[in-house]
C-alpha cells in the first residue's frame, strides 16, 4: 500500500531452515539483494508503481481509476504499499537488531516512527489548509464535506487533538496511521521472527481471524472505525517481514512451480470477471446467487481474504516475470517510478496533497477524459520531479557527492527509504 544480501542471508535471524532452503532455492524467483550491496530495484519499482496508482485513484476515482488495478480485481495499490513497507522495514531493522542489539534497533525504529508521524501531521495541516481555503474563501462547502474536513471547521481544537492521536483523518489520509501502528510493533515482530519465524506468521494469521470473529477494530473520530483495520492489515505487514527474513526462500519452490503460475492466472481471471459485474449491471445474472452470498462483501477495511489472495496472485506473477537482474530495471523510462519508490514517504504525502488539487480542478471544470489524463500525467511528473530533487539532495548536498556505498549497507541496500 519492500531484500536480503548474501551476507544478511547467513545471519541467524532467518534460522537454520532458511540456510537449508537457500542452498536449494531457484535464485530467479527469490527477492534478494545482489552482491556488492546494490539496491533491490524491484522493491523500489513496485512501491513507486503503488504510489502512482494511489495518486491516480485519489485524483480521479471515477475516470482514471479505469487505468489502475482496483478496477480489474479485488485488491489495489494499498496492499502493494503495505507489503513492501513490511518487507523493507524487516530487512533494515532486522539486520540492525542483529548487529546492534534490540535496544539500539528499537531506538532506530522509534526514530522512523517519529519521522512518519511528523510527515502525517504536516500532511494533515496542508490538506486541511487546501480544503478550508476552497470551502471558505471560494465558497465551495461541498469539498469540506467530501474530504471530511467539516468536523475540523466546526471544532478545530478537538479535531486537531484527535488528529494528533491518529483518531481523526480527512479522506485519503488513512495509510500513514496504519503504517505508524505497524512500525510501533515492529520490534516485537522482529523478536518473534528471530525466535520462530513460521510461528510468528501463524500468530499473525490467528490475530487476523480473531479480528473477523470478534470484530476487533480501532474507533475513529467523530464516528466509525479506522478505514484500515490494524488488527487485519497487520497480516500483510507481517507477511512482508516474514518474506524478507527467509520466508521468500522457503517459498521459492512453490513460486517456481508452473502450477502456482496457472492458479494465480486463473484466480486473476475469475476476479476480473467478478469485477465486470460491478460496472456492467447487465452481467448480474451471470453470477450465481450462492457465489454472491459467499464472497460479498469484499471488505477493504478488514482486508477480506479474497483481497489478500488477489494480492498473492499478483505478487507470484510479478516475481516470476520481473526476476532479479531484469534488464528493464535499468530502463530510463522506469527510472522515475523507481525514484518515487526510493523516496516513498515524501512522495506519498505529495501525492495526497496533489490528489485533492487535481480533484478540485477536474470537478470544477467538469472535465472529460482528455483533461483527466492530462492532470494525472502532470501529477505523476511532479511526483517524479520531486523524487529526483530529493535524491539529488541526498547524494550531492547531504553527503557531499555521489554515494557509491550505503552507510552501514542498510537502507540503501534494502531498496527503500526506511
Amino acid at each position: 500500500m519492500t531484500s536480503v544480501s548474501d551476507r544478511a542471508a547467513g545471519l541467524p535471524l532467518a534460522g537454520a531452515a532458511d540456510r537449508i532452503a537457500r542452498d536449494t532455492a531457484p535464485a530467479a524467483t527469490v527477492v534478494s539483494l545482489p552482491a556488492g550491496g546494490a539496491r533491490e530495484l524491484r522493491l523500489d519499482l513496485f512501491r513507486g508503481l503503488a504510489l502512482w496508482l494511489i495518486f491516480i485513484d485519489h485524483v480521479s476515482p471515477d475516470v482514471l481509476s479505469w487505468f489502475t488495478i482496483r478496477s480489474y480485481g479485488f485488491s489495489d495499490a494499498a496492499e502493494i504499499f503495505i507489503f513492501i513497507s513490511g518487507y523493507t522495514a524487516a530487512f533494515v531493522y532486522g539486520r540492525a537488531m542483529l548487529e546492534s542489539g534490540f535496544v539500539i534497533a528499537t531506538a532506530r525504529i522509534l526514530r522512523r516512527v517519529w519521522q512518519i508521524y511528523a510527515a502525517h501531521v504536516l500532511l494533515f495541516a496542508i490538506l486541511v489548509a487546501e480544503v478550508s481555503y476552497v470551502a471558505i474563501n471560494l465558497e465551495k462547502p461541498f469539498y469540506a464535506e467530501e474530504m471530511e474536513i467539516v468536523y475540523f471547521l466546526k471544532d478545530p481544537g478537538i479535531a486537531m487533538f484527535q488528529a494528533l492521536l491518529l483518531m481523526y483523518r480527512p479522506l485519503n489520509m488513512d495509510v500513514l496511521p496504519l503504517y505508524i501502528v505497524m512500525m510501533l510493533f515492529l520490534p516485537l515482530i522482529l523478536q518473534l521472527i528471530k525466535w520462530r519465524a513460521n510461528l510468528t506468521l501463524a500468530l499473525s494469521v490467528a490475530l487476523y481471524a480473531l479480528s473477523w470473529k470478534y470484530d476487533l477494530h480501532l474507533v475513529a473520530y467523530p464516528k466509525g472505525f479506522w478505514s484500515f483495520n490494524p488488527f487485519a492489515w497487520q497480516l500483510l505487514f507481517v507477511f512482508g517481514a516474514w518474506c524478507a527474513l527467509g520466508g521468500t526462500r522457503r517459498m521459492s519452490r512453490i513460486l517456481a512451480s508452473p502450477v502456482t503460475l496457472w492458479i494465480s492466472v486463473a484466480y486473476l481471471l475469475v476476479a476480473f470477471c467478478v469485477t465486470l459485474t460491478w460496472y456492467f449491471p447487465q452481467l448480474d445474472h451471470v453470477m450465481p446467487q450462492w457465489l454472491e452470498r459467499w464472497i460479498y462483501p469484499i471488505d477493504k477495511t478488514d482486508l477480506d481474504v479474497l483481497r489478500f489472495a488477489h494480492f498473492l496472485a499478483l505478487a507470484a506473477i510479478a516475481v516470476r516475470f520481473v526476476p532479479a537482474g531484469w534488464p528493464g530495471l535499468n530502463s530510463r523510462w522506469l527510472w522515475p517510478m523507481i525514484l518515487c519508490g526510493q523516496r516513498s514517504l515524501e512522495i506519498f504525502c505529495l501525492g495526497v496533497a496533489l490528489g485533492f488539487t487535481g480533484y478540485f480542478v477536474l470537478t470544477e471544470l467538469s472535465a472529460g477524459l482528455g483533461l483527466h489524463v492530462l492532470v494525472g500525467i502532470c501529477g505523476i511528473l511532479m511526483m517524479s520531479a520531486a523524487a529526483w530533487l530529493l535524491s539529488w539532495y541526498k547524494h550531492y548536498v547531504d553527503k557531499g557527492g555521489p554515494r557509491t556505498k550505503s552507510v552501514g549497507g542498510k537502507a540503501h541496500a534494502a531498496g527503500g527509504g526506511e
